[in-house]
């Protein structure tokens, strides 16, 4: 086999291999979130970013209008329609003094039934690479949906870090110097794509 079958054959993800990551994401924020005393939880992860708190609301919101919905459309319609807009700030208003740890359970309770969902509607491998619409990037695989809901769970997870790591700007004083997490935070400031 060439070097080009295996990379190809490496990049292609499976429901599985996407499942194994998806069902673990409520686990990590129940684990890492759940009980945290509050002096962690107000700071967003940059200016003008997200606390913990937003981060599972935004994901709530992707488990309500984004993954299973979009995926439904493409497995029924194909590319004759356009997925719906999905608004990543849903949750600024719907979440809006509801506890976290409603939040977390919430998104725990939405992500069980859509992976069980999402085993119903892809009946084999073949169904991965069905087509479907996005309204700004055009024609996308189911397999690039999967792809796609997998590593928003990894930039959001990342996205708590961040906002944890916040809570401590100022008091870790010099050794700011060495915690990548808190440079790579004053630098990407304000640089957040809105694609999504």
């Amino acid at each position: 086999m060439r070097t080009a079958d295996i990379i190809g054959t490496m990049s292609e993800l499976t429901l599985h291999e996407a499942v194994a990551l998806l069902e673990r994401t409520p686990r990590i924020l129940r684990e890492l979130l759940g009980n945290l005393p509050e002096r962690w939880l107000g700071e967003p992860d940059t200016t003008g970013g997200w606390t913990a708190g937003d981060v599972v609301g935004h994901l709530i919101s992707a488990e309500l209008d984004d993954w299973i919905p979009r995926a439904e459309i493409m497995l029924r319609d194909g590319t004759s329609r356009p997925f719906d807009p999905f608004d990543r700030y849903a949750h600024l208003d719907r979440d809006r003094g509801v506890a976290l740890s409603t939040l977390i359970e919430r998104f725990a309770e939405l992500r069980a039934q859509n992976l069980a969902r999402l085993h119903q509607l892809v009946r084999d491998d073949a169904d991965l690479d069905r087509r479907g619409r996005h309204p700004v990037l055009g024609d996308v695989t189911l397999r690039q949906l999967l792809a796609t809901w997998a590593v928003h769970d990894l930039d959001h997870v990342a996205q708590v870090y961040s906002s944890l790591a916040a809570s401590q700007h100022d008091a870790v004083g010099p050794w700011k110097a060495y915690l990548g997490i808190l440079l790579r935070r004053d630098a990407a400031a304000g640089t957040r794509d809105d694609r999504e």
